[in-house]
């Protein structure tokens, strides 16, 4: 278990140093190994590690590619890293350490936002373009890991944890009433929505994409079921 956290933000300002390490301290408990922060102009990343695949330091996080023009935080385990870091190899890319999360950042430059396509496993990243200005998240395809938003105006804060929210100051808690509701009768909480009004969790199988103070949700897989008509009943 690892936590990740970041802002992205329409302001030409850098994003204070300051509101990130209060995220990343806030979701400390996730990852306890290791810490890292990168602040942009309109975008900033926090993140804490509990180190799994290469222990060394070239896992440290938030990660970035040659020209760090693509930067990654990353908590999960993608199942697939080793057969698809072969692939990327073929393909010229290089790679300076043994993690599945570096593979991400070059299936990104390779392939874009269907990258989440080629993954397999257990996962909720947040990539920051800094070409584009744009931040791509997603989550993965039963949801085994969390990853919340919320709005602020034109920017957007995210995190592995609601906590972080309070943190950097941009969440007074206010009990959400039809989540509440959702929730006494199901037993959960089934839409998009939490029980902290504004709070939104990113559906499983679900893609954000941010950039110039709009974003977007895309679904990018859903099961299939085949019906067995062989059976013998």
């Amino acid at each position: 278990m690892c936590g990740i956290a970041g802002v992205v933000s329409t302001s030409k300002r850098v994003v204070r140093q300051a509101t990130l390490q209060s995220m990343g301290d806030a979701i400390a408990h996730r990852g306890p190994d290791d810490s890292g922060t990168r602040a942009f102009i309109g975008a900033g990343l926090a993140f804490r590690r509990l180190s799994i695949l290469d222990l060394s330091s070239a896992g440290h996080q938030p990660m970035t590619n040659e020209d760090e023009s693509v930067w990654l935080v990353f908590n999960g385990e993608i199942y697939n890293f080793q057969e698809l870091r072969k692939r990327l190899l073929k393909l010229g890319h290089i790679f300076r350490s043994e993690t599945d999360s570096e593979t991400i950042i070059h299936a990104y430059e390779q392939y874009g936002e269907a990258c989440v396509e080629h993954l397999q496993g257990m996962f909720a990243f947040a990539i920051w373009d800094n070409h584009k200005k744009k931040l791509f998240a997603a989550r993965d395809r039963f949801g085994m890991k969390p990853l919340y938003y919320l709005t602020v105006g034109h920017d957007l804060y995210f995190a592995s944890e609601i906590k972080a929210f309070i943190a950097a100051g941009v969440l007074t808690p206010q009990l959400n009433y039809s989540a509440l509701n959702e929730y006494f009768t199901f037993q959960n909480v089934l839409s998009d929505e939490t029980l902290f009004a504004g709070v939104h969790l990113l559906p499983p199988a679900t893609k954000l994409v941010w950039h110039a103070g709009s974003f977007k949700t895309e679904l990018y897989w859903r099961p299939e079921f085949a019906p067995l008509n062989d059976l013998d009943i």
